[in-house]
């Protein structure tokens, strides 16, 4: 594993905020669109296995599949620019300013969404042979995820909706460092241990990821999910997505810029305090 040290990594953190920012939209477009559409098939995949071995860490284990590859490829997750952007803007990197970190958070979110909805009708459609039967046992999983992310915290009003913002929170602070994992190596198997390691975290301890949840309620609701697009986004998308902005932001990406970028200076230690004892 080739590693690099912190602030050769944490720079080229700022610049690939910078490079986002001045990326045309059609490929900003198109990098959101196939990662949230391969995290979907990723949380797919996971949520199968789970149910089919009983054992939900299996599931976990495998799930960060999806991020390694979307990751190699290049492609680009609304958590990721959450926390990369406002660096190249902190930096003072020419021609980035706020209004353009929002475009920027605003096509990766439709592309995002417009990615794992695809995944949600092609897998709703696969479970339920064409909407022609019940969706089985991977299916009804999902429906009730759906269910329990959204009601059951409605249940708790304010409590609910701050538990989804704190969980999101901790989601993006590990989700990030896996972002910043895949800059930590030159070379495809450090990138990929590094990666994995959060990744399994967060999916395991069940927090609240707002691109994944693009796949996992509206394929809820396709396939019987007894809440309405208004629970899914008050009761879930919205305090997700701030907590995600927050988490990623504060705890990965202004840490390690501050501390390894914008270092203060070192500490002045005298060095001869015998000799100072000495002439006094």
């Amino acid at each position: 594993m080739s590693y690099l040290v912190p602030s050769e990594f944490v720079t080229k953190m700022v610049d690939a905020g910078e490079s986002k920012i001045y990326m045309s939209t059609r490929d900003t477009l198109i990098r959101a669109y196939m990662a949230g559409a391969i995290l979907a098939l990723a949380a797919v995949f996971a949520v199968t296995v789970a149910v089919q071995t009983g054992v939900f860490l299996i599931g976990a284990i495998l799930f960060p599949i999806g991020f390694c590859m979307l990751y190699l490829m290049g492609f680009d997750l609304l958590t990721g620019v959450f926390m990369l952007t406002p660096l190249a803007l902190l930096d003072k990197r020419p021609g980035v300013t706020v209004g353009q970190i929002l475009r920027n958070w605003g096509w990766v979110f439709l592309g995002n969404f417009a990615g794992a909805l695809t995944v949600a009708f092609m897998m709703a459609f696969i479970f339920t042979y064409g909407f022609n039967a019940d969706p089985g046992p991977v299916g009804q999983k999902i429906a009730g995820i759906g269910e329990s992310r959204t009601l059951g915290y409605a249940e708790y009003g304010a409590a609910g909706w701050i538990t989804i913002f704190i969980r999101g929170m901790l989601c993006n602070w590990m989700v990030s460092m896996g972002v910043v994992g895949a800059m930590v190596s030159t070379n495809v198997t450090g990138k990929v241990l590094a990666m994995w390691m959060p990744i399994m975290l967060f999916f395991f301890m069940g927090f609240e990821h707002s691109v994944v949840n693009m796949f996992l309620f509206p394929s809820a609701m396709i396939m019987g999910g007894g809440f309405s697009v208004a629970d899914y986004f008050i009761w879930n998308e919205i305090p997700t997505a701030l907590g995600n902005l927050v988490g990623g932001l504060a705890f990965t990406g202004l840490t390690l810029y501050t501390t390894h970028v914008r270092t203060a200076p070192k500490r002045k230690i005298d060095t001869h305090p015998s000799t100072e004892r000495a002439t006094a």
